[in-house]
């Protein structure tokens, strides 16, 4: 009787072991196809997010960038002013103190090649940018500037009742130099009309300007090949 037991609950363990297996593996499946299911809709999920950002992105403008930077560099200068209005402290100071040597000549540099010439706003500021440039072009003889001294003596830093007024004479190389730069100005001056000179003899061939332009292109182009027959409707004698 023992025997027979024992064999029927071997049977029986057997049994569940061949039903437990096959229960198992499905379970993983099931648990990986889950695993594989949430991974898929996580990735749908950043991927659209993705698609957002990056339709955003496309609809701001070109230099939304710059313009961030710059937002973030004034909302950092208002912050630190109000830091050092707070301390009691000097900005500027506190600002040229964080500044680096090689900072500082970097924007030296960038203010030398920088133009201050932004065209013409007056006849007041052209004079001025006139005057600048021709002060900077000025190379003091320090050996003219002595003998001239010493043969003006007392004079040389004339009074009101001096009489020295009107007497100064000029070299010649002074002269040459006043003249090479008028002759610059003047050409330089030449260049700044853009407008072609009118020729009153040419011959009237067009009806507007637009047709004058056109009509000079087509003569640089086709001009040798026509020669012949505009005379010939000139003369009268065309076929």
């Amino acid at each position: 009787m023992a025997s027979s037991s024992q064999e029927s609950a071997a049977v029986t363990e057997a049994e569940e072991r061949t039903e437990t297996l096959p229960s198992q593996k499905r379970e993983d499946r099931l648990r990986k196809f889950r695993e594989l299911h949430f991974k898929r809709n996580e990735a749908r999920k950043l991927n659209h997010q993705e698609v957002v950002e990056e339709d955003k992105r496309l609809k701001l403008p070109s230099n939304w960038e710059a313009k961030k930077a710059r937002l973030e560099w004034e909302l950092a200068v208002d912050q630190m002013k109000k830091d050092c209005a707070a301390r009691g402290e000097d900005y500027d100071r506190v600002k040229l103190l964080e500044i680096t040597a090689d900072d500082a000549e970097r924007w030296e540099r960038k203010k030398k090649k920088k133009n201050p010439d932004t065209g013409f706003a007056g006849y007041a500021e052209a004079q001025l940018r006139q005057y600048q440039r021709l002060t900077k072009q000025i190379r003091p003889d320090l050996e003219s500037y002595e003998r001239q001294r010493e043969e003006c003596g007392e004079d040389f830093h004339p009074t009101s009742n001096s009489l020295i007024y009107g007497t100064h004479v000029p070299t010649k190389d002074g002269i040459d130099r006043m003249a090479e730069d008028v002759e610059k100005q003047i050409e330089k001056r030449a260049k700044y009309s853009r407008r072609r000179a009118y020729n009153d003899d040419a011959d009237i061939d067009y009806i507007n300007e637009r047709n004058a332009k056109f009509n000079k292109k087509a003569e640089r182009f086709y001009g040798k090949y026509t020669a012949e027959i505009k005379q010939n409707l000139e003369r009268g004698t065309a076929v």
